[in-house]
């Protein structure tokens, strides 16, 4: 298999699936715009060869790059950068080079949340009331519908950018006046509830060969917005009302050989409410967290889904994995040295957070696991306790 890998080098997990795409058998060729004497080593150990490209926005030079390896290497069979920011893009080469996976006539239903909704309802999930949101007319429309909070979001997008909860007219006048005109919006009723994931991989037959679960104990949007710190738990059982919503949802996309991520609302009245879908794995350190919580290599998995259409597993879990985050700003009470000292013995990993990704996931953050939940809450607490 000739697997071209698209932005390899960023995020720094490219490397992670590069390397086990080479350990299935797979020839791996990258396009990026990083300089090849930057790529970390075990990226470039994992790359047959590496085309560099100004501006990775442009086709034009990234077609050409395509072209490049085809004649050096023959039929590329697969196209993939596991990001949701490429994904029209790649969608885009694959249609122009026959290549399997999500063409152009379909991409525009995993990147958009208005055509989502349709994939929901054939789903048989219930869903979020919605409209697009062009207009202020037309945003009274569905307010005086379903009355007041709402959150309006962009219809592209993943995380939780130009996301604001409207809870009063005042704060609606003063998004459309704020608003950037390039960007179209959605508006959707407030649920109030936390987020909750249904992960994993479906194969080539659109079978699920692993799934796990995350559940938020924040709002994204409220940590984005109001610059606080967050934390989320990777189980090792996914509750049975979950497992049955995101399986409704993968049938009804039928999307195959691919990461999932889905995103669900768990109200406090226990319904389960279809929010988004996102065919790539999920973001954070969700995908470490995978590992930690099944005790498992899922880059590997995924590699050899992809290249030798592999099974896999059983997968069980056995621990229970959390995330805790710190931003700068913040004055905690315990210092770094205080968290490894007292809870060194559930800390897998810590480490800074990348500029661009810190609004959400935090300056810092540590991932832990335990078999034991509460002891794990502990750590989270002890981590985010703030000084008065």
């Amino acid at each position: 298999m000739n697997f071209v890998f698209f932005s390899p080098h960023f995020p720094t997990n490219g490397a992670d699936f590069c390397d086990r795409l080479k350990k299935a058998g797979a020839t791996v060729l990258g396009i990026g715009d990083a300089p090849y004497d930057a790529l970390d080593g075990r990226l470039k150990a994992a790359l047959s060869e590496y085309y560099r490209v100004a501006d990775m926005e442009d086709y034009d030079p990234v077609f050409r790059a395509m072209g490049h390896f085809i004649h050096k290497w023959g039929r590329v069979d697969r196209f993939e950068s596991l990001n949701e920011h490429w994904l029209e893009l790649e969608a885009n080469i694959r249609t122009d080079f026959n290549i399997y996976g999500t063409k152009l006539d379909f991409v525009k239903n995993l990147k958009r949340k208005s055509r989502m909704r349709a994939f929901f309802r054939k789903s048989g999930v219930e869903t979020i009331a919605q409209r697009k949101c062009s207009d202020r007319a037309g945003a009274m429309t569905f307010i005086r519908r379903v009355g007041y909070p709402v959150v309006v979001k962009p219809d592209s997008g993943s995380g939780a950018s130009n996301t604001f909860k409207i809870s009063n007219t005042g704060e609606l006048d003063q998004f459309f006046r704020d608003k950037p005109e390039d960007v179209t919006f959605v508006m959707e009723q407030f649920i109030e509830g936390l987020v909750v994931t249904y992960d994993g991989l479906v194969n080539r037959d659109g079978e699920v060969v692993l799934a796990a679960s995350h559940r938020y104990d924040q709002s994204v949007m409220e940590v984005v917005n109001k610059d606080r710190h967050m934390s989320y738990t990777c189980f090792p059982h996914i509750r049975p009302a979950v497992e049955e919503a995101g399986r409704k949802i993968l049938k009804a996309f039928d999307v195959r050989e691919r990461f999932f991520h889905i995103e669900l609302f768990e109200t406090r009245d226990d319904r389960i409410i279809a929010l988004e879908v996102n065919m790539r794995p999920p973001g954070a350190w969700m995908t470490d967290a995978i590992n930690y919580t099944f005790d498992i290599d899922v880059y590997a998995a995924w590699a050899d889904m992809v290249v030798k259409d592999a099974a896999g597993g059983p997968y069980e879990g056995k621990y229970f994995t959390a995330y805790a985050s710190r931003k700068r700003h913040l004055h905690y009470l315990h210092s770094h040295e205080d968290v490894l000292a007292a809870h060194r013995d559930k800390i897998v990993h810590h480490q800074a957070i990348e500029e661009v990704f810190s609004r959400a996931m935090g300056n810092y953050a540590y991932q832990m696991r335990s078999k034991d939940q509460a002891a794990l809450r502990e750590a989270v607490a002890y981590i985010h306790a703030e000084k008065a």
